[in-house]
C-alpha cells in the first residue's frame, strides 16, 4: 500500500488529487496540508510515505528534501505550468509534473515513484498545456465577466453564499450563473469546475485577473 501525504495551498486542487488517486487499490491518503508547517508534521508522522508537494507553498526545498529522506519517504513535486523543468529536476525529486497533468499521467507518476523510478513529466511538441491553453481560450471568450469573476471566486473556495455577498448579489442569482457556465464548460459541478479551470493555463489567468481586480475594489472600497 502507497501512503500518500498531499501539500497544496489549493484546496480545490488538492480534493481533486486526492479524488483521482483513491480510487486505486493500492493507494492510501494519510494526510493533507494547506502549509508547510502541517506537512512538516505529517512527514514526521508518515513515514515512507509518498509526499505531493506543490510548488506554490514556496517550501525551504533543502530543508523539506532533508526531511523527507530522513523519513524514508519520497518526493514529488507539483509545478505550476509557467515553471521550467529545469528548475526542480536538479534539487533530485523523485518526480517532477505539472498542473495541468492529466489523471492517468498523476497515477502514472505516483506508481513508478512508488517503484522506485524518477519521473519527469517531459513536455515535447504540442504540449499538454498548449493543447489546454487553446480549450481554455474557448471556453474564455464564452463566459462573461460576471461569469468569470464566479470561477475566480469558485477556485478560491468560496461557497455560493460568500460569493454572492462578494458580488453584491442573491444566492440564487449565482447559482443561475454557475449552472450557465456549468453548460458553457462542460463540467458538472464546482470541483470539476475548478480543476477545469486550473488545467487550462488562459482561463486560469483570466480568472485570476478577476479575481485581483475584484481585491482592488474592495480595498479601495
Amino acid at each position: 500500500m502507497k501512503k500518500i501525504i498531499l501539500a497544496d495551498n489549493q484546496s480545490i486542487f488538492r480534493a481533486g488529487i486526492a479524488k483521482i488517486l483513491a480510487l486505486q487499490d493500492d493507494i492510501r491518503i494519510v494526510a493533507q496540508c494547506m502549509d508547510n508547517e502541517r506537512l512538516s508534521q505529517a512527514v514526521r508522522t508518515f513515514r515512507t510515505s509518498i509526499v505531493i508537494l506543490a510548488s506554490s507553498l514556496q517550501p525551504d526545498l533543502p530543508a523539506m528534501i532533508q526531511s523527507v529522506r530522513a523519513a524514508g519517504s519520497k518526493l514529488i513535486v507539483i509545478a505550476e505550468n509557467t515553471e521550467s523543468l529545469h528548475t526542480y529536476a536538479t534539487h533530485g525529486f523523485d518526480g517532477v509534473i505539472f498542473r495541468d497533468i492529466p489523471s492517468t499521467g498523476l497515477i502514472d507518476c505516483v506508481q513508478a515513484v512508488g517503484a522506485g523510478e524518477t519521473y519527469l513529466q517531459q513536455k515535447s511538441g504540442r504540449s499538454l498545456a498548449e493543447e489546454a491553453d487553446a480549450v481554455g481560450a474557448r471556453v474564455r471568450d464564452r463566459l462573461t465577466p460576471k461569469e468569470i469573476q464566479i470561477v475566480a471566486l469558485i477556485v478560491q473556495g468560496y461557497k455560493n453564499k460568500e460569493i454572492a455577498t462578494q458580488l453584491g448579489t442573491s444566492e440564487q442569482v449565482i447559482k443561475n450563473y454557475l449552472r450557465n457556465v456549468y453548460d458553457k464548460t462542460g463540467v458538472s459541478d464546482r470541483l470539476e469546475l475548478a480543476l477545469f479551470t486550473i488545467h487550462h493555463r488562459t482561463l486560469a489567468e483570466a480568472a485570476a485577473e478577476a479575481g485581483g481586480l475584484m481585491e482592488l475594489r474592495v480595498a479601495r472600497a
